[in-house]
């Protein structure tokens, strides 16, 4: 198990994010440990002011939701690798949206911009375990072998 470091942040009307490092095409930023998420999101525009071209996303012809909209356009995109602290995978498909309503939110709020959330598809593949007393994140490095039935 690999012991990744987070930070919880507070949001207005007592809620709270937890926000942890992730490193992708050799650059950091910061993400949130999202466990209502199905999904690893990252923001297109986000991706794209970081040098990555447009071609690299992958069109699915599907409406996202989850966002307050069932109608925002969505694309896939393979990341070659994704750190977090000590953990790394290789080869690992997210979703990319337009989360640009989250980061405005985060600035009106005096918090840092995030490139998305850090979903379900890692959480529950790597056996991730969350540990508020000490702020730490665990993740195998192995895919578990899962029984997906509900």
């Amino acid at each position: 198990m690999q012991k990744i470091p987070f930070e919880v942040i507070g949001l207005q009307a007592d809620g709270f994010h937890i926000i942890t490092e992730i490193t992708i095409y050799d650059k950091t930023f910061k993400i949130v440990i999202d466990t209502g998420a199905s999904k690893t999101v990252l923001d297109k525009e986000t991706l794209l002011h970081s040098g990555l071209a447009e071609e690299n996303f992958q069109n699915t012809d599907i409406l996202s939701t989850g966002l307050g909209t069932n109608t925002m356009e969505s694309f896939m995109l393979s990341i070659p690798e994704m750190k977090l602290c000590g953990w790394s995978v290789k080869n690992f498909t997210v979703a990319v949206l337009d989360l640009s309503s989250i980061n405005y939110a985060y600035t009106q709020i005096g918090l840092d911009p995030v490139i998305g959330v850090l979903g379900g598809d890692i959480l529950k593949t790597y056996g991730g375990i969350i540990d508020y007393k000490k702020n730490l994140l665990s993740l195998n490095q192995r895919k578990l072998a899962l029984n997906n039935r509900r």
